[in-house]
């Protein structure tokens, strides 16, 4: 989206998804545009194709409520992208400097995070994961601090074979992350982001370029998991209060369901493991260093005694 006619591009971007045929109206030959012609639009918003032409092309860039509630309803666009054609149409607040520094996790959140019992984790506005637990990293190993969860879905090969409906989840991702950006794209973050996933990602690239928006809101998720099977969760999403527009996502199951079952065995599975690899070592020496088998009162038992040290002086 160019910074100077994010209106425009909206307008044009959403019009190449509307047929004439969801319109009800006549096609005559062939037709060289996708979507509707411009003039055909300005015909059923009732105005003038001039003025829709300067929309467009940025021209004109103070639309009345009015107008822009005709386009929303011959663009076939919903509450949430209604509202965004709105927002793009309004006068933007003056820029803020953002801070380079990653926002910190308040402290009551980061305590949720681990005695939730849940798999979670904390992003930030660029879906950046900041804070993680680690059943969430159990469910989807590319959930790490310092991942971006965009990256991770669409360039990262075993996250794609994770998600059953990995088509479906991905155009939600994009859409919902269109949505919490609003008209403000000009982070520097966002725009390497959006421009590394665009050359990186055709995919990405076709859904970027269709500029859907989506609320956030609980959706299911469909995983093929190596090491419990199948599994259909709900991943919700919370905000985090504060100025740094901080996420808390959620994945969990229907109580007493089979998915229930199997997200409590990985758990198992992952506190057992992270037992195993905080554990001291019981048998055996390592290096020379470790601490020989004994009594449970850590002295040495009968069978330990060195005998081929210095025996003690009289």
């Amino acid at each position: 989206m160019s910074e100077e006619n994010r209106l425009g591009d909206y307008l044009r971007a959403r019009r190449e998804l509307v047929t004439p045929a969801d319109m009800g109206l006549p096609v005559h030959g062939i037709r060289r545009v996708p979507g509707l012609r411009r003039e055909e639009v300005a015909l059923l918003a009732g105005i003038s194709s001039d003025y829709y032409l300067r929309l467009e092309q940025g021209r004109d860039r103070n639309p009345s409520a009015q107008v822009l509630d005709a386009l929303a309803r011959v663009l076939l666009l919903d509450d949430t992208a209604a509202a965004y054609l709105h927002q793009l149409a309004a006068p933007r607040p003056r820029a803020r400097r953002r801070p380079s520094r990653r926002p910190a996790v308040p402290p009551a959140t980061a305590q949720l995070l681990q005695s939730v019992g849940l798999p979670a984790f904390v992003t930030d506005r660029t879906l950046d994961v900041i804070a993680v637990n680690p059943l969430a990293s159990a469910l989807v190993p590319s959930v790490r601090v310092g991942e971006n969860r965009l990256r991770s879905f669409f360039l990262d090969p075993a996250e794609r074979d994770l998600h059953a409906d990995w088509s479906h989840t991905a155009a939600q991702c994009v859409a919902v992350f269109r949505r919490r950006l609003g008209s403000d794209v000009d982070d520097p973050r966002v725009v390497r982001l959006v421009g590394e996933l665009s050359l990186a990602s055709a995919e990405f690239r076709k859904l970027w370029a269709r500029h859907d928006v989506r609320p956030v809101v609980d959706k299911p998720i469909r995983m093929n998991h190596p090491q419990v099977g199948e599994l259909s969760l709900t991943l919700s999403k919370l905000d985090v209060d504060g100025p740094d527009g901080l996420m808390l996502a959620a994945y969990h199951a229907a109580p007493g369901s089979e998915d229930a079952e199997r997200l409590a065995l990985l758990a198992s599975l992952t506190t057992q493991q992270a037992r195993r690899a905080t554990e001291p070592a019981r048998h055996g020496v390592s290096g020379g260093a470790g601490r020989r088998p004994g009594r449970a009162d850590g002295r040495p038992g009968r069978a330990e005694i060195r005998l081929d040290g210095p025996r003690p002086t009289a």
